[in-house]
């Protein structure tokens, strides 16, 4: 009984003292002035309102124009935690890029080795490379060359420069693709949205000549034409390439091409876990039953007493020392 009283008690002081708190917070804003309260309410209401608007603007799958739409969410082999690529399907990006992007996006800072384990064996890595030309030298005679592509040779840049790659497609340049699905706000999901988002531009909306309209892409207007159709590549293992198939592929291609480390890395937070696995219990057994010994150990000093000698001759007090003679 004693014990539930003084829960009550210590409850009841609690909701007391909760309730002087509120009550003196309220009191401090009753004192301000009235202009300062009307400035701390329209500050109040100006950020919930403003939290709201970013809410609903992330969420929201259109954007404010009206017609410019947010990638929708699809779930990809390598979203999960410890989820890997899908190196059938990065084989089968490749081919797609290769024969279909290639001719006007560049894969600069991918080269032909980083194929090696991840799409293709080395020896067909080396026959990939080997089927470009890349210019080299000087030779000895001071003269540049050009020479069969090796596993350390990068991608072929589709134009020798920026000013080409606009005068070849109406003044718009094509951008590398090596990052393009970090680069762009809803990564692959952006990515396999635009290539297959092509549709007729609506009532209003005007393009210019070489554009098409894709309203996944700000502004919807976008100078390049649609470029995956139905069987338009012949894949090597006999997958039908449809236009979401093909567009997947590449997707997830081109996000390998973002993050070559990818799997690598989860593998090695694999192995992280397991390691920490197999030794919290050493760890644990080591504090519990050898440190805590330390740890609980209590040290305890004591002053010892000088010792007597010549250098250090014993001190006497006041009281007791005798009294002069006299």
């Amino acid at each position: 009984m004693a014990r539930v009283l003084s829960r009550l008690y210590s409850g009841g002081a609690s909701y007391s003292g909760s309730r002087r708190a509120h009550s003196f917070a309220f009191g401090r804003f009753a004192e301000l002035s009235a202009y300062k309260k009307m400035l701390y309410g329209t500050l109040g209401a100006a950020a919930v309102a403003g939290g709201c608007l970013l809410y609903a603007l992330e969420t929201s799958e259109v954007e404010a124009s009206g017609i410019d739409l947010h990638a929708p969410h699809f779930h990809w082999p390598h979203s999960g935690v410890i989820d890997a690529f899908d190196h059938n399907s990065l084989r089968r990006g490749y081919q797609v890029y290769k024969q279909v992007c290639a001719a006007c996006h560049s894969l600069k800072y991918i080269a032909y080795r980083n194929l090696v384990g991840v799409t293709h064996t080395e020896e067909e890595a080396k026959a990939e490379a080997a089927a470009i030309q890349v210019q080299d030298g000087p030779d000895e005679n001071g003269k540049m060359f050009m020479r069969p592509g090796k596993l350390a040779d990068y991608f072929p840049k589709p134009y020798p420069n920026d000013a080409a790659a606009r005068a070849a497609n109406n003044g718009a340049l094509p951008p590398d693709l090596s990052y393009i699905t970090l680069a762009r706000h809803g990564n692959e999901h952006y990515i396999f949205s635009l290539l297959t988002g092509y549709t007729e531009a609506p009532a209003g909306i005007e393009l210019r000549d070489g554009q098409a309209y894709n309203p996944y892409f700000p502004g919807g207007a976008l100078s390049m034409a649609q470029q995956l159709y139905d069987e338009g590549v012949e894949y090597e293992d006999g997958t039908k390439a449809t236009v979401s198939q093909m567009a997947k592929d590449v997707s997830e291609f081109l996000s390998w091409a973002a993050m070559p480390e990818h799997d690598s890395r989860k593998r090695m937070v694999i192995k992280a876990v397991l390691y920490f696995a197999l030794i919290y219990p050493v760890v644990y057994y080591a504090y519990k039953f050898k440190w805590s010994l330390l740890k609980s150990r209590k040290s305890q000093y004591v002053l010892l007493p000088r010792p007597r000698n010549r250098f250090n001759p014993p001190t006497s007090t006041p009281s007791s020392s005798a009294p002069p003679s006299h």
